[in-house]
């Protein structure tokens, strides 16, 4: 699988697996945003999920993928320092704020921080139409995040510090973007980054989440948390991993636009799931962040 994916690189084939695997990590990116922001406390839940891939992890890393070489220990200190200050960013937005209003606006600023930094690592450069295509799309996010703020019923008394956590945090989807991408772009075996990054970035926040359960006078029953951690740790591995070998075969600027994406799908597990409304000023709104996706697709 890994010489398959090498081998892939750089050519039209890797372009278009590369445009599949960011559209599937949206998907899966919403429905573990969804996850984290239910009923459970985003603490707890987070905790659980990361003890749930962190587990599922190991095997792999001990008898699957081969041995990280020296080089990228360092880089793994990296990504366990930016991925733990924004799991911590993000449970502070959506202990603050409404899901659909909180997601739109980290999704909305992280593409825009992550075409930036792609020019400064990478040296890649959006065309004019691409960035008309990111234009719309972020007219369409922002859109949507002020549309819901209008609707909003709950939770306005703290929804300044759930805007403020959600800027930062999509600041940081950003950094991790680029960052994992030029992690795994260093290994010789981007699975053998993938299982190390999911081992190392599952070691922080479930201790603080089973003390922060056991401080709880209403502790909720761990049974249904334990179980949307594994739920969560499996959809985890499908959109970090996709979102991954997506920056991995082709230009990390389009695969991080083209996942943002995500916002259209949380809109409608907000409306199933979480009881949101969605009109049809939403649905046009969404429709302009798919338009906005696929104006940089044919741009590129």
């Amino acid at each position: 699988m890994s010489a398959w994916i090498i081998s892939l690189d750089g050519t039209e084939a890797g372009h278009q697996l590369a445009l599949v695997l960011a559209l599937l990590a949206a998907f899966l990116h919403a429905i573990f945003g969804a996850l984290q922001k239910g009923r459970h406390d985003p603490w707890l839940s987070r905790g659980a999920i990361d003890a749930s891939y962190f587990v599922m992890a190991l095997p792999v890393v001990f008898f699957v993928v081969p041995f990280p070489e020296p080089e990228l220990w360092p880089i793994f200190v990296g990504m366990f320092v930016i991925h733990l200050i924004y799991k911590i960013l993000q449970a502070k937005a959506y202990t603050r704020g409404a899901y659909t209003v909180v997601y739109p606006v980290v999704r909305g600023t992280g593409p825009l921080f992550t075409v930036f930094g792609a020019y400064l690592i990478f040296g890649e450069v959006f065309g004019a139409v691409q960035w008309l295509g990111v234009a719309v799309l972020m007219s369409g996010i922002f859109g949507l995040a002020l549309y819901n703020l209008r609707h909003l019923e709950v939770a306005r008394d703290t929804l300044p510090a759930a805007l403020g956590f959600a800027v930062l945090t999509g600041m940081f989807v950003a950094l991790y973007t680029t960052y994992d991408a030029y992690g795994i772009r260093a290994s010789a075996d981007p699975f053998t980054f993938l299982a190390w990054y999911f081992v190392i970035d599952g070691v922080a926040l479930p201790p603080y989440a089973y003390l922060r359960w056991r401080a709880m006078a209403d502790r909720p029953a761990p049974g249904p948390l334990l179980l949307r951690g594994v739920i969560g740790g499996v959809i985890a591995f499908g959109s970090f991993g996709s979102i991954m070998l997506a920056t991995r075969l082709d230009k990390v600027g389009e695969a991080a636009v083209l996942r943002e994406t995500s916002t259209v799908f949380a809109a409608v597990i907000g409306w199933i799931f979480l009881r949101e409304t969605v009109g049809p000023r939403r649905i046009a709104l969404m429709a302009l962040i798919a338009a906005g996706a696929v104006i940089v697709e044919l741009g590129g």
